[in-house]
């Protein structure tokens, strides 16, 4: 139960964020690949996003300020970007501060 009730503050945080940014695309989700300036995001409808990051890019875990470095395969991420045909570049990154289950 306590997992459950984990996952659901997790989400419900995450989704607040979602709608904080304006006109930018939101893509929620899960990473499934990074590259040096791109990570790829498998969404809820099982699409796969891939959004590209640089150094304007800023990232957050939790509320604490991170990198690019940070981010890697299997963690959540809200990710607000700007959309250009059918390309996503990431205005914010934010990270799930941890994965539902583990302790800090």
């Amino acid at each position: 139960m306590r997992k459950l009730a984990c996952i659901a503050v997790i989400i419900a945080s995450l989704a607040v964020a979602v709608f904080a940014h304006g006109n930018l695309e939101h893509i929620l989700g899960t990473v499934v690949a990074v590259t040096d300036h791109t990570v790829s995001v498998k969404t809820a409808d099982g699409s796969v996003k891939i959004v590209a990051f640089d150094s304007e890019t800023q990232f957050l875990k939790g509320v604490s300020p991170a990198t690019a470095k940070d981010l890697a395969v299997g963690i959540r991420v809200v990710i607000h970007a700007h959309k250009n045909g059918e390309k996503f570049h990431a205005a914010e990154i934010k990270m799930a501060a941890a994965a539902a289950g583990q302790h800090p």
